[in-house]
């Protein structure tokens, strides 16, 4: 019997478009034009004669019919990729883990050596990352990411909670001093990680702001170029403790007590992750090691 839908592959695409909170975010995931991307989602809703994204200044969120597709569509294609990766990969031969440089160098890197003792059997890729999402597109069996794990686009389980707060320079505080520390943010750059962070805006309501956040925003999504741009004079940032050196050194200043108490890293796994083994092994050992 013929089929009479032809656009399958559209239905592909549309099923990992929703896992984004912007059309931008998708198509920077999925290595498309934003243009590209949003006609891809109108051929669909033309074939199916229906809105699938609401489309509003922040990002998109899906309609009713939207979510109704998804559910419809998104476990055959999981079920489909997994049929295919085990068709194609009997067993695990290493383990590729997403998270950003910083948190590498600067707390999981020491504690390394320890899990490559325990596990010797299990081949290990960190793979530095400043955009979390789509991992399993990109080959990501775990990551770690960080936030306030409010995400829906994977498993996510509470790992290392570490409270986020302002800094500046030392002339970031002097105008904090001069001015109080409302006014002197109306007047900051805020540093974010990307568009779509809701960070700022959660300390600003944290701190008892009145008003509303500027939009002279600069992103810049490695957090290690964040802390330099910092120090640099370029504007103002969330950090957590591991700039303690910095604050130590005098290149970076806290410049509020306020903070994002539930922020913190987190331990990701993609909806289409296999749960292997070394995944679990690799995830229990990062809970044991923020005691060591």
């Amino acid at each position: 019997m013929a089929m009479p839908f032809r656009r399958h592959d559209t239905l592909r695409l549309f099923v990992e478009i929703a896992r984004y909170p912007s059309l931008s975010a998708a198509a920077e995931a999925l290595n498309m034009t934003k243009g590209a991307v949003s006609y891809q989602v109108r051929v669909l809703e033309d074939e199916l004669q229906t809105t699938l994204l609401s489309r509003e200044p922040r990002g998109i969120t899906l309609t009713k019919q939207g979510r109704a597709l998804l559910e419809a569509c998104r476990p055959g294609f999981e079920a489909l990729e997994t049929s295919l990766h085990e068709f194609t990969k009997a067993r695990d031969v290493g383990l590729t883990v997403g998270l950003s440089s910083y948190f590498a160098a600067r707390w999981l890197s020491p504690r390394l050596t320890g899990f490559m003792q325990r596990h010797p059997d299990i081949r290990l890729r960190l793979q530095p990352m400043t955009q979390l999402f789509d991992l399993e597109n990109q080959g990501i069996d775990i990551a770690i990411r960080w936030g306030n794990g409010q995400w829906d686009d994977a498993t996510v389980e509470p790992f290392l909670n570490m409270p986020a707060w302002p800094v500046g320079n030392k002339a970031a505080l002097e105008k904090v001093a001069r001015l109080g520390i409302e006014a002197a943010f109306a007047e900051f750059v805020l540093l974010r990680d990307h568009d779509d962070s809701n960070a700022w805006t959660d300390w600003r309501q944290e701190a008892g702001f009145e008003t509303d956040p500027r939009r002279d925003t600069l992103i810049i999504p490695d957090p290690n170029v964040r802390v330099q741009a910092v120090a640099n004079g370029q504007g103002v940032a969330l950090m957590d403790d591991l700039v303690a050196q910095e604050l130590d050194d005098g290149c970076l200043v806290r410049l509020s007590e306020k903070e994002l108490s539930d922020y913190g890293y987190f331990i990701v796994e993609p909806f289409g992750s296999r749960h292997s083994q070394a995944v679990r092994e690799f995830s229990d050992w990062l809970q044991g090691a923020t005691h060591l």
